[in-house]
């Protein structure tokens, strides 16, 4: 697939994401409040819009060289309930997840800058840290 594609993709997602409301501060800390529910709407939508082409892709899906599409669980492990603590924090501190520090970016918002900032140093980290994580939080070995 072409680039310009993805591109596409993209700028429709962070579209969505920005007339949603789902990029903006004041929206996700009322979640996080329980003072709105718009943005537990938005999540609700998605999955129901989602839900029935992933359901479609697993059963009748094929890659893109005509393989059957094979999607294999993720292990479990204690790094994911510290992985999600941590992104939930990060996310409940910022307003923002990983897509709508993009969209808050191309917004002009200069704080988002800084939630990418901590995102890009909190990616190397892990990635340094990961041999030492393996084990005492039982994570997979990485492979090629």
């Amino acid at each position: 697939m072409s680039p310009l594609v993805f591109l596409a993709f993209g700028a429709a997602f962070g579209f969505v994401l920005s007339r949603s409301g789902a990029a903006d501060y004041d929206v996700v800390q009322e979640m996080f409040r329980f003072q709105s529910f718009q943005l537990y709407g938005i999540m609700g939508v998605a999955v129901a819009v989602t839900a029935p082409g992933l359901w479609g892709l697993r059963r009748w899906g094929r890659t893109a060289t005509g393989a059957p599409l094979v999607v294999k669980p993720k292990p479990r492990h204690p790094g994911n309930l510290l992985g999600g603590a941590i992104f939930g924090v990060g996310w409940s501190l910022t307003g923002m997840c990983p897509g709508p520090i993009f969209v808050n970016v191309g917004e002009g918002k200069v704080y988002a800058l800084a939630a990418l900032l901590g995102a890009l140093v909190g990616a190397a980290l892990f990635s340094v840290l990961y041999e030492r994580l393996v084990a005492p939080l039982r994570l997979p070995a990485l492979t090629d």
